[in-house]
């Protein structure tokens, strides 16, 4: 089955809205039709010389031009590339070229950083062109050439419908490659846990080229739900708007998200009933802003999950009664994923223990594009090897410690990060801060911490901080630098960008 059938399986004649954007209402009727008129294109214009499964590019932000493409393109039988709008002109031209892309779906507003890219042989299709009276044109195409088009030969589980970048948040972004099983599989166990349905309504933030946000309009979709766009969170308080203007019953975010939400609102004297839920993965929120969460929003149910490109979105959640009892824990696998910690050896690890996660399932990726010793990196024997060290409680619950790459080996000593975080934000004046290891002539590594203040504060400095931390931790987890800044450098989904962090140094 094509994902795309899959998603619009009970949807694509529905007169009920589907999509907000920008306070115009799009049915989930006139979202097909974009969808069938971007599929015809591909095979009106491209495909009468060319084979199905070509890699084709979108660059947009959030918007029913983005939905429609996406399914659009993944219908015709090709592969999908959503990237980032805010990539830099040399990371679109590697994609184009190692994909070997000859045609792109952009937002006429975008056109400006491809102009240097493509020559007379692309095929540039911007909101105008899948804008046009779609109604008319497809009730024509029934009854003409694009019902005896060349039937789509389809393996759900080997063919790839989407490739995803990573967030490149500690290394060089990878192209991932998903199949429409994996999609069909992260979806449908994510609304399950989720309990979602035809009723649920979620405001969106994350972008659609983002797994995570991706799993938004994936599951919403499916289920006939309805999604609120909102590309304008660096007026945060806009969100709150939206959720009560238009009785959003979900919401989700990386730690950026809420920090800002519970620093930079006033969600806590804000009402927001139809609320049912909210979910937080992209990164450990330190357990203070959980704690403010659960108190702020007492009868919105708090999903604390974890997950990875490489998994398609998700791999595992911590249901919300065990939110308070679990607090630090990511839960357990997904239905449909199975989750284990495992030691050097290969051994599960016992309570305590700190050993490296690894994930089977549905969702796990075929492998990064045109990278075979990247994918046989992480992928052994089917199994995805994540990077990530965690340890167990006694009930099996898992708690992230850090990824690999960014634990400080200070002096001999193996240093979290997370733990010298959760202690710097319990500062109330604290926004953010993110940890990382700097180079040393003695210690080898550093402990150097990256700050953010609510406001420019005299009396939080460098030796406030330092102090602070040196009354709660173990002398080797004490920073020896720190550094006040803005902002954390963030890609577009919100994660912290370690390894700029790093670079900086």
């Amino acid at each position: 089955m094509i994902f795309t059938d899959y998603i619009f399986e009970y949807s694509k004649d529905l007169d009920k809205t589907a999509v907000i954007h920008k306070k115009t209402e799009t049915t989930y009727r006139k979202l097909y039709q974009g969808i069938n008129f971007v599929e015809n294109l591909l095979w009106e214009i491209k495909y009468r010389d060319y084979i199905n499964k070509q890699s084709v590019l979108v660059i947009s932000e959030n918007s029913p031009f983005f939905i429609k493409a996406f399914y659009g393109i993944i219908k015709s039988g090709s592969i999908c590339v959503p990237i980032n709008p805010s990539a830099p002109e040399k990371e679109i031209r590697y994609i184009i070229e190692s994909l070997r892309i000859d045609t792109i779906f952009i937002e006429e507003k975008q056109l400006k950083k491809i102009k240097n890219l493509i020559t007379a042989d692309f095929h540039i299709y911007c909101e105008k062109d899948i804008e046009k009276d779609q109604e008319t044109d497809l009730v024509d195409s029934e009854s003409k050439a694009y019902i005896t088009k060349k039937e789509i030969n389809i393996s759900s589980k080997e063919d790839i419908a989407v490739i995803m970048f990573t967030s490149g948040s500690t290394a060089t972004p990878k192209g991932v490659m998903l199949t429409h099983y994996n999609l069909m599989c992260n979806t449908e166990s994510i609304i399950k846990y989720l309990n979602l349905n035809k009723e649920d309504r979620v405001e969106v933030v994350l972008p659609f080229y983002y797994c995570y946000g991706t799993s938004l309009l994936n599951t919403h979709l499916r289920c006939c739900g309805s999604l609120v766009i909102n590309n304008r969170f660096m007026f945060p308080n806009t969100v709150l708007e939206d959720i009560k203007t238009y009785n959003c019953t979900g919401f989700a975010g990386v730690p950026s998200t809420f920090q800002i939400l519970l620093r930079m609102t006033d969600i806590k004297n804000c009402h927001v009933p139809s609320l049912k839920y909210i979910t937080q993965a992209g990164g450990k929120l330190q357990d203070t802003y959980i704690y403010e969460l659960m108190d702020v929003l007492p009868n919105t149910d708090i999903y604390i999950m974890y997950g990875q490109t490489e998994a398609t979105a998700r791999l595992s959640y911590l249901p919300p009664a065990l939110v308070r009892s679990k607090m630090g824990s990511i839960g357990k696998g997904i239905p449909g994923t199975k989750l284990m910690v495992l030691n050097k050896v290969g051994d599960q690890v016992k309570p305590g223990e700190v050993g490296e996660i690894v994930a089977s399932g549905g969702n796990i990726m075929k492998g990064y594009i045109n990278d075979e010793d990247g994918t046989k990196e992480v992928i052994r024997s089917g199994v995805l090897f994540t990077g990530d060290l965690a340890t167990v409680d006694e009930d099996g619950y898992i708690f992230v410690v850090s990824r690999e790459k960014n634990i400080i080996k200070c002096g001999g000593n193996r240093v979290s990060p997370k733990d010298i975080e959760d202690v710097i934000i319990k500062i109330p004046e604290v926004v953010e801060c993110a940890v990382v290891g700097v180079p040393h002539e003695i210690l080898g590594e550093a402990v150097k911490a990256f700050v953010v203040l609510k406001t420019k504060n005299s009396e939080i400095n460098d030796a406030y901080i330092i102090g602070f931390c040196a009354e709660r931790l173990a002398k080797h987890k004490v920073p020896i630098f720190v550094e006040f800044l803005n902002e954390l450098p963030k890609n577009s989904s919100g994660k912290v960008l370690i390894k700029k962090l790093k670079d900086s140094e």
